[in-house]
């Protein structure tokens, strides 16, 4: 009977919450780009366009985050109540850039892009940033009517899209987009068979492994003019669709496109929660930012590490573990502020991390002796600084390939991610 009874109230709340859903939204995209300058010390955003995709790939169930991560909060009210109908975190390429002794000395400019349900009616959409103290400020608003006529259509580059794996409806599963970059019309069979390798590579590693079924992948079958990526450290350049190139920020293996408006007018072709991109290379590197997207090199010795390191950071939110390699950041966590990662902690609230995965035998912080290498405890170093901040374990996924697991903190991260847009 107790049984009968919790079923019938997960039924009850899930038909409650659909009835949200279908209250406030219908079931497309409503895409909002914007341009993110700035130099260390300030940033703006300024209003570019909005667009109208044809699907909507996210929960009709969890339309608001409590999660907390993120350096941005896109925040969307109905205008009429003043309610609060939808919110996600995510962080982006500029947030990164912020922290680079280019900052410093410059100023950049970067397109951005949120996206949510379709409205039915006008709507007010904030923009937050997260200060230095790890508050959100509010930085940007606008007013959307969804009857605009300046709402344009969202398909500009439009191609076939192929079913790499389908295992439920888009809102009750995990969406995957992979797009390509650097395969020529003659490669994209190539293309395909990397999509398989994808979700296999992906699927070897837990706790994605035992939540295969939760996952939907397409892959958007769109050539480039030339087969590979820029490095522009060897005088190589390539006219590809999505303009991807090592030596972001000036860091050898870091792979990214600063073209996000591409990406996007790529990714939807189909409905989606995250977007990875594979690259058309053998070189080592990639990048992952939460809910931005990902890219990795789709045939180097140890891509599937890299697939699933980087997905870490665009899906589950989770940080840099390592501390101890060379990248273009500086100051990039606050020691007197608790990191919104998951996985990485200043101590400063170490109680709503990962301290209930701890033995009361582990000391906090945890030492490096070989004791504690295959438990879950508080090491110190991670988030690119030696000390300061904590990971949960002497190794993982999120810092080395060695050990070919996500620790415990990890695991746990990405299943709450999992059911987040599963269930």
């Amino acid at each position: 009977m107790k049984k009968a009874l919790i079923l019938f109230g997960l039924i009850l709340g899930f038909a409650q919450a659909q009835a949200q859903f279908d209250k406030w939204f219908e079931p497309s995209t409503l895409r909002v780009d914007y341009v993110h300058a700035g130099n260390q010390q300030e940033a703006w955003f300024a209003f570019d366009e909005v667009l109208k995709e044809p699907f909507w790939g996210g929960s009709k169930t969890r339309l608001t985050d409590d999660f907390g991560y993120g350096n941005y909060r896109l925040e969307v009210f109905d205008l009429n109540s003043d309610s609060l109908i939808y919110s996600r975190g995510y962080s982006s390429l500029f947030g990164e850039w912020q922290t680079t002794l280019e900052a410093k000395a410059m100023s950049r400019s970067f397109n951005e892009t949120v996206v949510m349900p379709f409205p039915k009616d006008r709507v007010r959409l904030v923009l937050s940033a997260r200060g230095s103290d790890g508050i959100f400020e509010r930085q940007f608003e606008l007013v959307i009517d969804p009857k605009s006529y300046f709402i344009g259509p969202g398909q500009r580059l439009g191609y076939t899209v192929s079913d790499i794996e389908i295992n439920a409806l888009p809102e009750q599963a995990v969406d995957i987009v992979i797009l390509p970059d650097g395969y020529t019309a003659a490669e994209l069979e190539k293309f395909q068979a990397d999509c398989i390798a994808f979700s296999n590579k992906l699927f070897l590693f837990a706790p994605f492994a035992e939540n295969r079924t939760k996952f939907n992948i397409r892959a958007v079958m769109a050539p480039s003019a030339e087969s590979g990526a820029d490095i522009p450290a060897e005088s190589i350049w390539k006219n590809t669709l999505l303009s991807s190139s090592f030596y972001t920020f000036d860091s050898e293996r870091y792979c990214m496109t600063y073209d996000h408006k591409s990406v996007r007018d790529l990714a939807g072709n189909a409905p989606y929660d995250q977007i990875y991109i594979l690259q058309n290379t053998t070189k080592y590197g990639g990048g992952g930012i939460f809910n931005f997207y990902s890219l990795s090199s789709s045939s180097n010795k140890l891509s599937a590490e890299i697939i699933v390191h980087e997905f870490g950071h665009s899906f589950a939110g989770l940080g840099d573990e390592y501390f101890d390699s060379s990248t273009s950041y500086n100051d990039f966590y606050n020691p007197a502020v608790e990191p919104w990662e998951p996985n990485l902690t200043s101590l400063v609230d170490f109680d709503n991390k990962w301290k209930h995965l701890i033995g009361e035998e582990i000391p906090v912080p945890t030492p490096p002796d070989s004791a504690f290498y295959n438990k879950t405890g508080v090491f110190e170093g991670g988030g690119y600084v030696a000390k300061g901040i904590y990971r949960p374990s002497y190794d993982c996924l999120m810092h080395t390939f060695k050990g070919h697991t996500f620790c415990a903190a990890c695991s746990e991260a990405i299943v709450k991610m999992i059911n987040f847009y599963a269930e």
